[in-house]
């Protein structure tokens, strides 16, 4: 058994304690009460390591090996009479529950912004948004509501070129979910290699949480890097460090990505008046072909990568690679990407598209 020291931070203050590789989730939890004088009985408390809560009955080892550096466990608690007072305000019964109204929302219709959903068999299968007792008040109006959360991680899950991922390498994740507003916040000092965390990868994509909220729980993060953080902790299924093996599967994903959307706007898809590149904010990325979405990956990982001390060089073939494949795959729209016909006017297929569907329109309303 070997010793080392931890940091347990809570409310500002903060202690040094012995651990050892031996030590489970439910002796920390002893160890916070001792430090700070919380009684289980008048306190719920909450402890967060590495982006992931532990559970007081857990005896699993938390440590199981050394590492380089203090670990810090950061700890959450509120009194049970708060929370009991939280569960209890929603007391008038004709107000629905949030579960209550985006289940039925749900079941109302299964058509998203894409004109799209899940594969039937490779999906998330749950989602789960922060409601408004997370931020320890009730929300203000500028602040997202839970409703648009929902929505914003079901589009994630229903974006297309997702769908391709996780058909592609027939993924299952039990829980696509938001991260808890507060705990956004108190990780803002947790820092990876100068960032802060923006999302979690629990026992190997049984539970995916991405943080959704800027940091002043204003706003939603830009798309296209919600996207980005999503495929990065898709990546994590695999691979658990951020080594040349992690970032290799991850450009294989972006590839698969962009290239599905690239596909989609070649074949004059539109959804909503735009093609699916246009809603996901990756147009640039993909309108220069296979050549242009290898290009926009490398420069992806070039902005990634250098800070973990590796280069995106030795990855440069089997990105080409994976470009090739996936024009053998879809050779007639690969030819689109990457022939003569790639300079096509997107304006003219998208106007092709809509004449057509307008034409079907009205043969329909004819033999009516």
């Amino acid at each position: 058994m070997t010793f080392f020291e931890a940091t347990i931070s809570f409310k500002g203050e903060t202690h040094s304690v012995e651990v050892s590789t031996s030590t489970t989730a439910g002796d920390l939890f002893e160890k916070v009460r001792q430090l700070f004088h919380l009684d289980p009985e008048e306190h719920a408390i909450k402890l967060l390591y590495k982006g992931k809560l532990l559970r007081a009955d857990d005896a699993s080892l938390v440590f199981t090996e050394i590492p380089p550096k203090a670990p810090k466990i950061i700890v959450m608690a509120s009194s049970q009479s708060a929370v009991q007072q939280v569960q209890s305000q929603r007391s008038d019964p004709t107000i629905r529950g949030f579960e209550t109204t985006a289940t039925k929302a749900t079941q109302k219709t299964n058509e998203t912004i894409w004109g799209t959903g899940q594969d039937s068999q490779y999906k998330f299968v749950k989602f789960e948004v922060c409601t408004w007792q997370s931020f320890g008040v009730r929300a203000k109006e500028q602040q997202p509501h839970p409703f648009a959360a929902q929505q914003l991680l079901e589009q994630l899950a229903t974006d297309p070129g997702i769908v391709a991922i996780m058909r592609e390498r027939q993924l299952v994740v039990n829980l696509l979910g938001e991260m808890d507003p507060i705990d956004d916040r108190l990780m803002q000092k947790k820092q990876e290699h100068g960032a802060c965390l923006l999302g979690y990868n629990t026992n190997h994509g049984l539970a995916i949480h991405i943080r959704l909220r800027t940091m002043d729980l204003q706003g939603f993060m830009p798309y296209p890097q919600l996207l980005a953080t999503l495929i990065h902790e898709l990546s994590h299924n695999w691979v658990g460090e951020h080594d040349l093996l992690f970032w290799g599967n991850f450009a294989q994903m972006r590839v698969e990505y962009l290239h599905t959307h690239a596909r989609l706007a070649a074949e004059g898809y539109i959804t909503q008046g735009k093609s699916t590149a246009m809603i996901a904010g990756v147009s640039k990325e993909c309108q220069n072909g296979l050549a242009g979405i290898a290009d926009a990956v490398l420069k992806e990982l070039a902005g990634e990568m250098p800070q973990y001390g590796l280069s995106p060089l030795p990855l440069r073939q089997a990105i080409v690679d994976r470009c090739r494949q996936l024009t053998e795959q879809f050779e007639n729209i690969g030819r689109k990407l990457g022939g003569s016909e790639q300079r096509k006017d997107a304006r003219r297929a998208a106007l092709e598209a809509a004449e057509k569907r307008a034409r079907d329109t009205s043969q329909n309303q004819d033999k009516r």
